[in-house]
């Protein structure tokens, strides 16, 4: 009982989310009239307890920290799709029809537990059973929780910590993947999604296609650290006219056909084809594991606490669908094994690192110990005295100090209320459409 009390309903709303999405793919009937309903149904609940909510003034003083969370991630996606861009094109489309993947000890791992796994294990562990888009949608029906005390106002400020931690770890993932350029692992994908020269970039053909295989040439320019080998003759270089930002093209290398936008050649990335160091997709997962991992306890006499490392039934159930998510993206070989590992423990020290933007921890008790060492003094003198009104006082005054002080008009509140509401309801239907395909 206890279990269910902690957060039974947030999790069971959860769990079915996953399930009748699930549905897709067993029932397309049943699944096309069931999740519209879950969502009417989970929506209804949200608007019921608006008019109850008491932290609005709180949601108010996180909404400048959410939206600048929010344009720094904007940035930091931007600058990944050109990356992404830059690490396939770089290298020409001979090269990645060409290039052999790298061996993965993890790959080799899940085939042979193929072999020695029961069937039916074997089906569990293909099956797509959570994607990019079940993930965010889980943290949004987290970050709504707030309304019904499952977690600490303000939600906004959760979204705000979960979208700084993701531009950081962007940012860290495009660094990363730019420094090495990996192969790989589905030597045709750069071919069937890109429009990208098949001869190398001027800076690959003089200082890696001399050497990308003569070992006595790498051991000179080792030994020299210096550029001497001449570079063979290719044809010249595509440039179009973007205006200002015309600089991009010899980082993009577009060709005639899409050359026309250079924002349009980056939206048609859609990940890339290159391996990239670490797994977007398992960083978000092991990002909506650990918001997951602050739930708060419901206590008996009514009141609720929260704490950073909850062990909770939901949480675990969460934790087991990114490890499942981990061994598809090697499976599928979307990824290295490598990836998936590196992507878990930075998204997790990641997290660690950004609670000062939002944090589990009731600041109010803090307040109102604070104000009573304060009156401490007070409080004993009026206990000698027996002057009970005192003490009432005083005790008011601790209380008090724990609540959020209400600097803004209801008018004001309310028309916030509606802004966020719609600002968020609208998120949730991009993210259905919009991540759909990964």
């Amino acid at each position: 009982m206890r279990m269910l009390r902690e957060n039974g309903g947030l999790g069971l709303a959860a769990l079915a989310y996953v399930a009748v999405d699930y549905l897709r793919h067993v029932s397309p009937a049943l699944h096309a009239w069931l999740l519209p309903a879950l969502w009417a149904a989970l929506a209804l609940a949200v608007l019921a307890r608006v008019p109850f909510y008491q932290q609005w003034t709180a949601e108010i003083r996180a909404a400048l920290p959410f939206l600048g969370s929010m344009l720094l991630l904007l940035c930091c996606c931007l600058l990944e799709m050109v990356c992404v861009r830059f690490v396939t094109a770089v290298l020409g489309l001979d090269y990645h029809r060409s290039a052999a993947p790298l061996p993965d000890t993890g790959q080799w791992f899940l085939l042979a537990l193929n072999e020695k796994l029961p069937p039916i294990v074997v089906d569990i562990l293909r099956s797509h059973i959570v994607a990019l888009e079940h993930y965010l949608l889980l943290f949004i029906m987290l970050a709504f929780s707030v309304l019904f005390k499952y977690i600490k106002a303000p939600g906004l400020g959760l979204g705000a910590r979960y979208m700084f931690t993701m531009a950081i770890g962007r940012l860290l993932r495009a660094i990363t993947f730019i420094s090495t350029i990996l192969p790989s692992l589905r030597p045709w994908c750069a071919a069937s999604r890109f429009q990208v020269p098949l001869h190398p970039h001027p800076w690959a053909q003089e200082y890696y296609m001399p050497y990308a295989s003569d070992s006595i040439a790498i051991r000179r320019l080792i030994q020299s650290d210096i550029h001497y080998a001449s570079v063979e003759e290719y044809p010249g270089e595509y440039q179009p006219n973007w205006g200002r930002m015309s600089f991009l093209a010899s980082i993009l290398r577009p060709t005639v056909p899409d050359g026309s936008s250079w924002y349009q050649l980056l939206t048609r990335a859609s990940g890339g084809c290159n391996d990239l160091m670490y797994s977007g997709h398992m960083f978000v997962a092991v990002l909506t594991a650990m918001a997951w991992t602050i739930l708060v306890d419901n206590l008996e006499d009514g009141m609720v606490t929260t704490k950073e490392a909850y062990g909770g039934w939901t949480s675990g159930i969460i934790w087991l669908l990114v490890m499942h998510s981990a061994q598809r993206e090697v499976r599928e070989r979307h990824h290295y094994s490598v990836d998936c590992v590196v992507a878990i423990y930075v998204g997790i020290l990641l997290w660690k690192m950004t609670g000062f933007m939002w944090s589990s921890k009731d600041t109010s008790n803090a307040r109102r110990l604070a104000k009573l060492d304060d009156v401490q003094g007070r409080l004993v003198h009026a206990a000698k005295d027996s002057d009970i009104d005192e003490i009432r006082e005083i005790l008011k005054e601790v209380e008090l100090a724990g609540q959020e002080k209400q600097n803004f008009s209801q008018r004001s509140i309310w028309a916030f209320a509606g802004i966020a509401l719609t600002f968020t309801f609208t998120a949730v239907i991009l993210a259905l459409t919009l991540t759909n395909d990964g």
